[in-house]
């Protein structure tokens, strides 16, 4: 019996070493393209799989659904939710006392976020983005921006040839011009995805780049041409997503790459405290240096 309630996302990744060789093309075909491969025909699914029909009805069949139109039923409410706006939530919100459901739910986010995962996957781009020959560009939406600020702010101390990708859009083009295999994208994307970013992140992707996705249990569209996929549930008792288990994957990364290589990390940072006590105007009084 499939668990209408959890993200099919999550059921097929944690489930992805039951199925057969053939059941994983459908599911990698699937996750390519989430949720859109799985609301044609059968006949459709199985050929961008490269599997055939029977084998699709049998993929669907193991995660829980007594048929093809049960299954798309489940594609279709998620579509829905990762298209509601704030405004459509607040209609959907139970009225119950402020604080306590939110809370709860925040901590259950962060929890079940780091419960699901994939396997490796923080690992490898913790290996990545600590690989000072890369040169990281982050980059987050209307509401992400400032995860995308925040951890650039803290990867720039501990490594070197860390960009935050703000502005105007018009100015993102700028940089896409020097970017190819030698830069590692990291995008925050939730629900209701920016086409901007998405074609900023598939610019990249095309130019050789590798692409890091941050996003919610939905996925954004970036999921289709990301190396690696960092899921986190954001869904609270609100008109609001939550973002932080966002952040908690965010400073997961920060504190990875920080150990990854600790001395180049005490490096910068004892460079950094030199700097600002050359700067600090107080610490100049003290020892009697001149003002620059």
């Amino acid at each position: 019996m499939a668990d209408l309630d959890r993200p099919l996302l999550d059921d097929i990744r944690d489930r992805l070493e039951e199925f057969t060789a053939t059941e994983k093309k459908a599911a990698h075909a699937l996750m390519a393209n989430y949720p859109v491969q799985g609301l044609g025909t059968v006949a459709q699914f199985a050929d961008a799989a490269g599997v055939s029909s029977p084998t699709i009805l049998r993929f669907v069949g193991r995660l829980g659904y007594s048929s093809f139109a049960s299954f798309q039923h489940k594609l279709r409410s998620e579509l829905e939710s990762q298209l509601n706006s704030p405004l459509a939530r607040s209609s959907q919100m139970p009225q119950t006392p402020a604080g306590d459901p939110h809370v709860e739910q925040i901590l259950d986010n962060i929890r079940e976020t780091f419960a699901h995962l994939p396997a490796g996957e923080l690992d490898a781009l913790v290996s990545l983005l600590a690989d000072e020959r890369k040169t990281v560009h982050l980059i987050g939406g209307r509401f992400t921006d400032g995860l995308a600020r925040y951890m650039a702010a803290h990867l720039r101390i501990v490594r070197p040839n860390v960009i935050h990708v703000a502005g105007q859009q018009g100015n993102w083009l700028d940089q896409l011009l020097g970017i190819g295999p030698k830069d590692v994208i990291v995008v925050f994307d939730i629900r209701r995805y920016q086409a901007e970013i998405i074609q900023f992140a598939e610019a990249a992707a095309r130019q050789g780049a590798k692409v890091a996705l941050i996003t919610d249990s939905w996925m954004s569209p970036v999921g289709r041409i990301a190396s690696f996929v960092l899921p986190a549930r954001v869904a609270v008792p609100s008109p609001w997503d939550s973002s932080l288990a966002l952040m908690a994957i965010a400073e997961v990364l920060i504190a990875g790459v920080t150990r990854q290589n600790q001395e180049r990390s005490l490096e910068r940072m004892r460079a950094l405290e030199a700097l600002r006590d050359t700067h600090d105007p107080e610490t100049k009084h003290r020892t009697g240096q001149p003002d620059i």
